[in-house]
C-alpha cells in the first residue's frame, strides 16, 4: 500500500520541478513510511511513497520499462494491492516477459506492456494507479472497481495533477481549493457525492471501475467495468453454496503478504465470518493464530443509548466470537481525552471534512492495530451486498422515491440562511442526485414489483454511503501505515449476489440469510441471532455538550468562513426538537459537520465562492 503523485504538464519542462515534485510526495508519507522515489521526464513528473507488503526488498517505484521502436519509458506508480498477482505473472511469463522482482508492482506494469490499458479487466484487486508511456505521450489513470483506493485529479488547460490524497494536489500553486455554493449540500453530506464528485472545484476523483487518459488532447474519462443484471438461475442451495466458496477463496487471496496480518471482530456476522476463515487459513499454515481487534468507549455501561442502527454495543459479543473461534482477541478502550486528542491527526488524514469522533475513534483503533500488523481485514460493504441495513427492510422507506437510507432525517442544509437555501435549493439538489443514480441502475429486463425497486435500493447504497464508508476507511489506516483489505469489496462476489432475487437474500427470514445460511456451522449461535449494529461512537455527554458549545461560537463568529451559511434560529430550533433517527444518534452527531468542515476550511485555507 502507497500513496502517488503526479504532474503533467505539456508547456513546461518539469525536469526543472523536482522541488515542487517533491513538496508533493512528501505529502503522501503518512502512506507510505518505508520509502520514497521520484521520476521526471520533460512533460512528466511522478512521485511515490511506500508501504511495503509483498516483496519487502523489491518492488521500488517508480517502476520503469522500455518499449517501442525508440525503447521510450513506461513509468508507474501504483496503490493497492492485486490479489491475483501470481496467476497473471505466470501467464506473462508464459508470453516471453522476464521480471525481476516477486512483487505485484512488476506484474502491473509487464501487464500493461501486454494488453495496454485493458490489463485493468484483468485484475482482482483494490487498487489506484498512473502509468506515463512516453511513446504515446499519453498518461493513464485507473482505479479499482468498488472505488477501495482512492485517486483525484485536477486537470487545467495542457496538463493535469493527480494524487491518492487532495493534500498532494494542494500541496501545488496550480491549484486553490474553493468550494462553490452549488456543492454546499454534499459538503454537509458527504453520502449524497455522485461517483466522481467533490465539494472543492476542479478537484475530480477517478469513478471506481473508470480509467482516466490525458494526453495533449486533454482528459477523457470512461468505464472498464459496471454491474450487469442478468436472470439468477440457481436455486437457494447451489447460491448458498456459491456465496461459501466464493467467500473462501476471496479471504484465502487477501491474506497473501510478507508481512503479519490481523482482523477487525465486532462480534456481527460479517467480520465473524471473515475473521472464522482468516483464523482458518493462518492457523492451517502454521501463522495461527489470528489477532483480531474491537474498539468500546468507556463508560459504555452508563452512557450508552440505543438507536435503530446501533441497538447494543459490541464489546460482549467481540469477545464471544474470539473465544468461540480462538483467535487472539485485543479490546481497544478509548477514554473521551482520547478522541479529542485524535481529532488533529484524524482531519490531517481526512483531508476533506470529517466525520469527528467516528473518524478519531477508528484513527486510534488502527494506530493500535499496526502495533501487531501491517495489513489488516475489515467487513465493509457486507450490508450493501447483502442487505443488512435497517432501511432496507423498511417497506415504507423502500417505496418512498428518495434515498432510503437518510429517509425522514433532518437535513443540516435546511439549516441554511434564507437567502442561501433559495439559491442552493438542497432539496433539489438531493432529488436530481437520486434521480441520476436511479437512472444508472442496471435494470433486469421484465423485473417489476419488490425485487425491481431493491435493486435500485442496493445501487443507491453501494454508490452512496459505501464509497464513504470505504474513504473514512482508506484515510485513517494510511495515516498511521496500515494496510485495510475488504474482502467483501471482491468483485467476482458483488456481481453474484447483485443478480440474487431479493426473496431468496432473505430467504430464512433473518437479514443477510445468504450469509448465514452459508456459515452457520462456524459461527457462535448469539452472532447468528444478533441484529446489525453500526459502527460504535462514544455516547458520553460531555463530549455532546463540548461540541454543541463549538458549534453555538462557529455560528456567530465572524471570522468563519462559515459565517453567514447557517440561520441560528433553524439550527437552534432543529437542535431542540431533539430529533433521533436511524443515522443520527443526536443534535450533536446531525449538527457535526458544522464543525468539521469549519476546521477544514481553516487548515486548508478554502474559501466559498
Amino acid at each position: 500500500m502507497c500513496g502517488i503523485v503526479g504532474w503533467i504538464d505539456f508547456r513546461r519542462d518539469l525536469r526543472q520541478e523536482t522541488p515542487a515534485l517533491r513538496r508533493m510526495t512528501r505529502t503522501m508519507s503518512l502512506r507510505g513510511p518505508d520509502a520514497e522515489g521520484m521520476w521526471t521526464g520533460p512533460h512528466t513528473a511522478l512521485g511515490h511513497r511506500r508501504l511495503s507488503i509483498i516483496d519487502l526488498e523489491g518492488g521500488t517505484q517508480p517502476a520503469i520499462a522500455r518499449h517501442g521502436p525508440y525503447d521510450e519509458p513506461v513509468v508507474l506508480v501504483y496503490s493497492g494491492e492485486v490479489y491475483n498477482f501470481q496467476e497473471l505473472r505466470g501467464t506473462l511469463m508464459a508470453r516471453g516477459h522476464r521480471f525481476t522482482t516477486r512483487s505485484d508492482t512488476e506484474v502491473v506494469l509487464r501487464a500493461y506492456l501486454e494488453w495496454g490499458a485493458s490489463c485493468v479487466e484483468r485484475f482482482n484487486g483494490m487498487f489506484a494507479f498512473a502509468i506515463w508511456d512516453a511513446s504515446r505521450e499519453e498518461l493513464l489513470l485507473a482505479r479499482d472497481r468498488i472505488g477501495v483506493k482512492p485517486l483525484y485529479y485536477h486537470a487545467y488547460p495542457g496538463g493535469l495533477l493527480f494524487a491518492s490524497e487532495p493534500k498532494g494536489i494542494m500541496a501545488s500553486p496550480l491549484f486553490t481549493p474553493v468550494v462553490g455554493e452549488e456543492s454546499l449540500p454534499i459538503l454537509f453530506n458527504a453520502r449524497l457525492s455522485l461517483p466522481g464528485e467533490t465539494p472543492l472545484r476542479g478537484l475530480r476523483e477517478v469513478r471506481p471501475g473508470h480509467l482516466v487518459r490525458f494526453s495533449r488532447a486533454g482528459a477523457s474519462e470512461f468505464p472498464y467495468w459496471r454491474l450487469v443484471s442478468r436472470e439468477h438461475r440457481d436455486d437457494l442451495k447451489t447460491t448458498v453454496g456459491t456465496v461459501r466458496e466464493l467467500f473462501e477463496d476471496v479471504v484465502d487471496r487477501q491474506l497473501v503478504a510478507d508481512v503479519p496480518r490481523s482482523a477487525m471482530l465486532s462480534g456481527g456476522l460479517d467480520s465473524t465470518i471473515m475473521s472464522a476463515l482468516a483464523h482458518r487459513s493462518l492457523t492451517k499454515a502454521g501463522e495461527g493464530p489470528l489477532n483480531t481487534f474491537s474498539v468500546e468507549f468507556a463508560g459504555d455501561d452508563s452512557d450508552f443509548k440505543p438507536t435503530e442502527l446501533r441497538p447494543e454495543p459490541d464489546g460482549p459479543y467481540a469477545r464471544l466470537a474470539a473465544r468461540h473461534l480462538g483467535t487472539r482477541h485485543h479490546d481497544i478502550v478509548l477514554e473521551t481525552a482520547d478522541v479529542i486528542g485524535a481529532l488533529p491527526a484524524a482531519r490531517r488524514a481526512r483531508d476533506l471534512p470529517s466525520l469527528g469522533q467516528f473518524d478519531t475513534s477508528m484513527y486510534l483503533l488502527f494506530k493500535e492495530i499496526r502495533r501487531h500488523s501491517t495489513v489488516a481485514l475489515s467487513g465493509e460493504a457486507a450490508d450493501e451486498v447483502f442487505g443488512g441495513y435497517p432501511w432496507f427492510h423498511d417497506e415504507r422507506l423502500v417505496r418512498r422515491d428518495r434515498f432510503p437510507w437518510i429517509g425522514d432525517a433532518p437535513r443540516l442544509a435546511d439549516c441554511f440562511a434564507p437567502d442561501l437555501h433559495r439559491r442552493v435549493r438542497p432539496a433539489d439538489a438531493e432529488h436530481d442526485r437520486y434521480l441520476t443514480l436511479k437512472a444508472e441502475v442496471p435494470r433486469l429486463p421484465g423485473e417489476t414489483g419488490l425485487n425491481a425497486r431493491m435493486r435500485e435500493v442496493m445501487y443507491f447504497s453501494l454508490k452512496g454511503p459505501l464509497t464513504y464508508l470505504l474513504d473514512r476507511k482508506d484515510r485513517m489506516s494510511m495515516a498511521v501505515g496500515l494496510e485495510v483489505r475488504v474482502p467483501y469489496c471482491d468483485h467476482r462476489l458483488i456481481e453474484y449476489v447483485w443478480n440474487v432475487p431479493w426473496e431468496m437474500k432473505n430467504a430464512d427470514g433473518h437479514w443477510k440469510s445468504l450469509l448465514r445460511l452459508a456459515f452457520a456451522d462456524i459461527l457462535p449461535q448469539a452472532t447468528l441471532d444478533r441484529a446489525k449494529s453500526g459502527y460504535p461512537g462514544t455516547h458520553d455527554p460531555a463530549y455532546e455538550a463540548e461540541v454543541m458549545r463549538s458549534i453555538d461560537k462557529i455560528l456567530t463568529d465572524r471570522s468563519s468562513p462559515l459565517f453567514g451559511v447557517f440561520d441560528p434560529q433553524r439550527v437552534e430550533d432543529l437542535t431542540r426538537a431533539g430529533s433521533r433517527t436511524m443515522t443520527w444518534l443526536n443534535a450533536s452527531h446531525l449538527l457535526l459537520p458544522i464543525l468539521e468542515v469549519d476546521a477544514w476550511m481553516r487548515a486548508y485555507g478554502v474559501t466559498l465562492a
